[in-house]
């Protein structure tokens, strides 16, 4: 999340007049992400997010992004409902952008990943991939393999400014992992974009944390169902050092398993898939690094912590790197 569009308050009042959802009370801008301009919401009714669309998210496919939602929401996923205005369209537009409002989902992200969120969070992306699957229109994964060298070509001119000798390592990384990529593995409507500040906890009485709401739904795609898993074991099992924790990984993979078990050629496929996911995200962070507007209302994220899991991953030669 982040803002790029700042809102004044008649054009929100506006805004909300076509909406069913009660009186402006208050909003602010969220700063946290890199993609879209996003707004806490609150109004008589209660509390929403409004999100203007901006960036990588063609407006084209914000309807496949809004009826994904619903139709998890509907197989009981906790995650964002689109709120239709009185016209009955959810998708409108504010200030020049594509605009949604959605429900707010109750619940905190962990700003440090402890070994309990681990089994909910690999339950969960089962979950989601499970109630996917009736969901009959796919959609291509934009940042999948095929757009990876592209995204290396615009880092070109500022890469090795960030790390010397960054790019020509990439350069040999890409080949390799191109080369390696499978072809042929169970595929499903997959999150994409599962990291940390996408999932939402309320603790139980006893303070063991359970996944109270999966949000940010619009890198989701329809791709390997592992490689969603592979982004999970990038976003939650290496600590604040870089060091892969084992014990993290296995949680997740059991707790997935328990409900989805992995084929023998995508536990194979396991070690390349995540390689394959730093590199989609090492390179969408360098590019963000390199091309961010000065002044805009956004956190940047380092392109490095990418590249040590990317290294960590290449050294990898089997599942047993992953606790399996």
């Amino acid at each position: 999340m982040a803002v790029y569009t700042e809102i004044s308050d008649e054009a929100l009042r506006a805004y909300l007049a076509e909406y069913g959802i009660g009186e402006l009370v208050a909003f602010r801008g969220i700063a946290e992400g890199v993609e879209n301009s996003n707004y806490a919401l609150k109004t008589t009714a209660g509390d929403f997010i409004l999100t203007l669309y901006e960036k990588r998210v063609d407006p084209a496919e914000l309807p496949w992004f809004l009826g994904l939602m619903r139709h998890l929401a509907a197989r009981g996923l906790s995650c964002p409902q689109p709120v239709a205005a009185r016209d009955g369209e959810a998708l409108r537009e504010l200030c020049g952008r594509p605009a949604a409002i959605c429900t707010f989902l109750p619940g905190v992200w962990p700003r440090r990943v402890r070994q309990e969120h681990c089994a909910p969070l690999g339950a969960a992306l089962a979950e989601l991939h499970a109630s996917g699957a009736g969901f009959a229109e796919a959609r291509p994964n934009s940042l999948g393999p095929e757009a990876w060298a592209s995204l290396l070509d615009g880092c070109r001119e500022g890469g090795d400014a960030v790390l010397p000798g960054l790019v020509a390592e990439l350069d040999r990384h890409l080949d390799g992992i191109l080369r390696e990529w499978p072809q042929d593995l169970p595929r499903g409507h997959i999150h994409a974009d599962l990291f940390p500040d996408n999932v939402f906890f309320l603790g139980d009485e006893s303070g063991v944390p359970r996944v109270s709401g999966l949000i940010d739904f619009y890198f989701a795609c329809t791709d390997f169902l592992a490689y969603d898993l592979a982004i999970c074991l990038n976003a939650w099992c290496f600590e604040p050092d870089y060091a892969f924790n084992i014990t993290k990984a296995r949680a997740v993979i059991a707790a997935y398993q328990s409900i989805r078990p992995l084929s023998e050629a995508e536990l194979a496929a396991l070690p390349v898939l995540c390689r394959g996911s730093a590199m989609r995200f090492l390179l969408t962070r360098l590019y963000d690094w390199t091309h961010t507007p000065a002044g805009a209302m956004v956190t940047r994220k380092d392109p490095l912590e990418y590249l040590k899991r990317l290294r960590f991953h290449e050294a990898a030669r089997d599942v047993r790197a992953y606790g399996l």
